[in-house]
C-alpha cells in the first residue's frame, strides 16, 4: 500500500511591521480590559483635572491679569487650554507605574517568552493610556463648558487642538515609559514621573502670561514644548493668550507643537525599547 501524506499548509511569517502593529493592540486590548475592571483608575484619574478647572476658574479668576483685564470669564477661556494640557501629561506618572508593576510582577517576563515583537508590549501600553486620556479630555472638557468656558472658532480647528493635545500626551507618555523601565517599584515610578512634569508645566504660558516672567524665565517658558501646545490650542479655540513674542514657538505654535511631539516620541520610543530590551535580556 502506498502512504498517503496530509500536506500541511505553512503559513507565511506576517511582515514585522504587521506582527508589530498587530501585537501591539492585543497588548492595548488587555490594558484597556484591566482598566475597565479597576474603575477606581479612571475616576481618580478624572477628580484631579476637575478639581484643577473647579478651583483655578473660582480662586484665580478674579485675580489674574488676561489681556488688560481680570474677568474671571476671561481668565477661564486662557486656562483651560493649560488644564487640557496638564491633564494629558500628567498621565505620564500613570503610564510609569503601570510598566513599573509589570515589571515588578514577572509579566514582562511573560511576555518575553512568548513570540511577539518586543516594543509591541510599551506600543500597546502606551496605546491604552491614549484612550484612557482621550476619555478624561472628553470628560474635563464637558465640566469646561458647564463653567463657562467657549471656542470661537471652527469645529474642525476645535478637533485639530484635541489631536495636538492627545499628542502631546502620548509624546510624554514614552517618557514615562522610559521612568517606569528604570525604576524598580510603581512607587518609585510614579515619584519620578511626577518630579520634573511640575517644572515642565508651571514653567509655561499654562496659568499665567510668560510676559510678566523675568527675561530668562520668560524664555525657558517660551521655548517650553508644553508651552507650544498650550498656545496652539489657545489659537485653535480662539481663546485669549499670551502676549506677542519673538521666540519661534510663540510665533508658529502648531508646528512647534507637532516638531515638539515627534521629536520626544522619536527619541524616548527608542530609549525605552532599547531599555525594555535590555531589561527582558
Amino acid at each position: 500500500m502506498s502512504a498517503v501524506t496530509d500536506a500541511v499548509p505553512v503559513m507565511a511569517p506576517a511582515h514585522p511591521l504587521v506582527q508589530s502593529a498587530r501585537d501591539s493592540l492585543v497588548v492595548a486590548k488587555r490594558n484597556l480590559i484591566r482598566m475597565s475592571r479597576i474603575p477606581e483608575m479612571v475616576i481618580f484619574g478624572l477628580i484631579q483635572p476637575i478639581m484643577f478647572v473647579v478651583l483655578f476658574s473660582y480662586v484665580f479668576g478674579g485675580s489674574m491679569n488676561i489681556g488688560g483685564t481680570t474677568d474671571s470669564a476671561v481668565y477661564r477661556e486662557f486656562l483651560m487650554a493649560g488644564i487640557f494640557a496638564q491633564t494629558v501629561t500628567f498621565a505620564t506618572a500613570g503610564a510609569g507605574a503601570g510598566i513599573a508593576d509589570d515589571m515588578h510582577k514577572g509579566l514582562i517576563d511573560r511576555f518575553r517568552s512568548l513570540p511577539m515583537a518586543r516594543g509591541a508590549v510599551l506600543t500597546g501600553r502606551t496605546l491604552a493610556d491614549l484612550v484612557q486620556t482621550a476619555l478624561t479630555l472628553f470628560v474635563l472638557a464637558t465640566v469646561a463648558l458647564l463653567v463657562g468656558w467657549r471656542t470661537h472658532t471652527s469645529f474642525g480647528e476645535v478637533l485639530g487642538a484635541f489631536g495636538l493635545l492627545l499628542l502631546l500626551g502620548y509624546a510624554f507618555t514614552w517618557v514615562g515609559a522610559l521612568i517606569g523601565l528604570s525604576v524598580r517599584t510603581p512607587e518609585a515610578a510614579t515619584s519620578g514621573g511626577l518630579i520634573w512634569l511640575f517644572p515642565v508645566t508651571f514653567i509655561s504660558n499654562a496659568f499665567v502670561d510668560s510676559s510678566r516672567m523675568t527675561p530668562w524665565l520668560q524664555h525657558v517658558a517660551d521655548w517650553n514644548p508644553f508651552s507650544a501646545t498650550v498656545q496652539a490650542c489657545r489659537e485653535l479655540f480662539g481663546n485669549p493668550g499670551v502676549s506677542p513674542s519673538d521666540a519661534w514657538p510663540m510665533q508658529h505654535p502648531v508646528w512647534a507643537s507637532l516638531i515638539y511631539s515627534v521629536l520626544i516620541i522619536a527619541i524616548f520610543r527608542t530609549l525605552a525599547v532599547r531599555k525594555y530590551r535590555s531589561a527582558a535580556a
